[in-house]
């Protein structure tokens, strides 16, 4: 998944970490002991006073969206048109290398690479889930809507957090790093295209060592809110498999110790093809998953839905990217921040793993094919996955065969108690839990090579050691979110970390469009 790329070993101002004794001096690199540091000292606090860091972060965030929601959205709609304007512009046709460099991945791996990477466990958690909540909070705040105009808006607005916008911002960055690291030779971090472009002043030097800190930051964070909601999604797996009334502390415990042990030892060896084979298997079971309830549920009424989910979605979503629901009432207000504003400053905090990992994999691919593949691919995706859980979701509740409510109770049983509505449900379980599974794994393993990169000055191949202490930080902040036995207080922790990332992806967009000036077409 990620191999060596030629980066100019020549330029002596990029440290290439190749001997043993330069390996050892890894430890003495002050942004890799700050960053260790700040991300141990909140996995502690976390495991120490859960709930006082849910309350802190869930008032910071609530701050963050009141003075800077119109910035996140239009922040994210800029990027999208940002994106469609550079694959429809002459510059389309620049290639993320050397002009005659062709991807060393095909189209299929590279698109499963980036999606598991990209959104993974999440579409399992959320697949049902999110539109019936959407629908909840319709019905409960407009009850004079008719039920299948709250059930289109509901699967509309989740295609809308799950489509081109969320990947607009994962593209943007990738593509900067991409475009800077294969044709600028610089190395692969989110500080390199700002020092790149505005030279090495003092200044330059400081900003891009936060940068570069805050990615660290960002992306813990963000990797360990999804660890904690894969250990939830898993075990209410396993609850529902074998029948069992509650979960307890043990069992969290037991899947959360399964769980580290599986990405602890690849991180011991090289990736390469066995992380695009986990990949590509964990992906290989969600579209398997999807077909078999497209096929055995209600294939008519599911096909209809996704057919007028696609209209909906090509019709609204460049409108609703610049929707802040300013004259709402409270509760709208606060639903849009729990969830639209929620998700997109989620997707800026993985941005920096997701970024790197899509342009680690891009190599040799022009701008139009790559802005293409990852706007596109992922939304289609998306707009089918949704339009199938969400769908069935609405159709079975209104036969009565799903109670809606349990999502108010417990939002992680959503997708069994799905599935248990259809035949086979213990096979549809068991490769549910399993793509979870591997969706974690996949993304632990390749955030921790990310974030051993980053902290060793973007070293390619950092030491099992760095990886390994990142590997065990991980899963110490990952614990200290699941002991807060609450999804909500995972996404505010996360939002909490991404905030300055708002700013951040717009100063990468900059640096691109300013180099992109100066190629001869």
């Amino acid at each position: 998944m990620l191999h060596n790329s030629g980066y100019n070993s020549c330029d002596k101002r990029i440290p290439t970490f190749n001997s043993e004794k330069d390996r050892l001096l890894m430890f003495r690199n002050p942004l890799l002991l700050v960053a260790i540091g700040l991300t141990f000292g909140v996995a502690v606090w976390g495991i120490v006073d859960t709930q006082g860091l849910a309350q802190i972060a869930a008032e910071e965030v609530r701050i963050l969206f009141r003075s800077r929601g119109w910035f996140v959205m239009l922040t994210a709609t800029v990027l999208l048109l940002t994106c469609a304007w550079l694959a429809l512009s002459r510059y389309g046709q620049v290639r993320l290398g050397k002009d005659g460099e062709r991807p060393e991945f095909s189209t299929m791996s590279w698109l499963s690479m980036m999606f598991a990477a990209g959104m993974g466990v999440g579409l399992l958690f959320y697949g049902a889930a999110e539109p019936i909540s959407h629908y909840l909070f319709i019905n409960q705040h407009a009850p004079e809507m008719p039920a299948h105009e709250a059930a289109g808006a509901a699967l509309f607005i989740t295609h809308f957090h799950w489509g081109l916008h969320a990947w607009a911002i994962y593209g943007l960055t990738g593509l900067v790093i991409a475009y800077f690291s294969f044709r600028k030779g610089t190395p692969q971090l989110i500080s390199a295209p700002i020092k790149k472009t505005f030279g090495e002043k003092k200044w330059v030097a400081v900003i891009g060592w936060l940068v570069d800190l805050l990615s660290i930051y960002a992306i813990a964070i963000g990797l360990a809110g999804s660890v904690a909601m894969g250990v939830f999604q898993v075990q209410d797996g396993l609850a529902a498999l074998f029948s069992w009334d509650s979960v307890g502390l043990s069992v969290t415990l037991t899947v959360f110790g399964v769980l580290v042990m599986a990405y602890i030892l690849p991180l011991t060896v090289d990736l390469g093809k066995g992380m695009a084979l986990l990949s590509n298997t964990a992906l290989l079971i969600s579209v398997g998953l999807m077909v078999y309830l497209l096929l055995v549920g209600p294939t008519y009424f599911l096909m209809n839905g996704i057919v007028e989910g696609i209209g909906a979605y090509l019709t609204k979503a460049i409108p609703q990217g610049f929707r802040t629901y300013t004259f709402f009432e409270e509760a709208v207000e606060g639903w849009f921040s729990a969830w639209t504003l929620n998700y997109m400053v989620w997707w800026l905090a993985w941005s920096p793993f997701v970024g790197v990992f899509i342009a680690r994999i891009s190599k040799g691919r022009t701008i139009r094919e790559f802005i293409a593949g990852v706007l596109l691919a992922p939304t289609a995706f998306s707009i089918f996955w949704f339009g199938i859980f969400g769908g069935l979701g609405f159709y079975q509740g209104a036969a009565g065969k799903l109670d809606p409510s349990v999502i108010e109770t417990n939002i992680n049983q959503t997708t069994f108690l799905l599935l248990d509505t259809l035949p086979l449900s213990a096979l549809t379980t068991v490769a549910t839990i399993a793509a979870a599974f591997l969706f974690i794994v996949t993304s632990v393993v390749s955030a921790a090579y990310v974030l051993a990169m980053f902290s060793t000055g973007g070293d390619q191949n950092p030491s099992v050691k760095v990886k390994l202490v990142w590997g065990g930080l991980l899963g110490f902040l990952g614990l200290a979110m699941i002991l807060s036995n609450s999804v909500s207080a995972v996404r505010q922790i996360i939002a909490l970390s991404a905030g300055p990332f708002v700013f951040i992806v717009v100063l990468l967009m900059v640096c691109l469009l300013k180099s992109l000036k100066q190629e001869n077409l």
